[in-house]
């Protein structure tokens, strides 16, 4: 993997941000910062989510009167595994360069205890224990997903 592509990873959990891009922000924000290349999925037009590839930007809203409003950002790092080089979002590549198809968490974890950014586990439910676990960092918020030692996915949500 290369460094630019782990510092991504560092900055997410850090700052519970994409490319500036925060969980709060609006449709039209995300999209000024990474761009038009997505997929659009509305729900009874009050859930809606843009796919980017490997970043999804979630919304709600109570009517189709309302407005947006951001719920949460997740890092499908799983998906890399199909070693599809266009996965992660333009924007990512353009800034990051090539992202390998496995993040391990042991290795994450090493570099953000490194800049004293710890990770806390979150107890499973038994259903999903022991095959995923769940780690927050507290600061951020960001909650870290793993799966047989491997990232499957990286969630910055709205605080409420």
């Amino acid at each position: 993997m290369t460094p630019y592509s782990l510092a991504f990873y560092l900055d997410v959990v850090t700052t519970g941000t994409v490319l500036g891009a925060r969980p709060t922000d609006s449709p039209e924000r995300v999209t000024a910062l990474l761009g038009p290349d997505f997929a659009e999925n509305v729900q009874g037009g009050r859930t809606m989510w843009r796919d980017y590839g490997l970043t999804e930007f979630h919304w709600h809203r109570a009517d189709t009167r309302q407005p947006w409003r951001g719920h949460h950002i997740s890092l499908q790092v799983h998906r890399l595994a199909r070693r599809d080089r266009t996965i992660p979002d333009p924007a990512l590549r353009a800034r990051y360069g090539r992202f390998a198809p496995r993040l391990r968490f042991d290795k994450l974890h090493r570099l953000l205890a490194r800049r004293g950014v710890p990770l806390l586990e979150v107890p499973q439910s038994p259903a999903n224990a022991p095959r995923y676990r769940s780690y927050r960092q507290p600061a951020s918020g960001v909650l870290v997903t793993v799966a047989g030692g491997d990232v499957y996915r990286i969630e910055a949500s709205v605080p409420y």
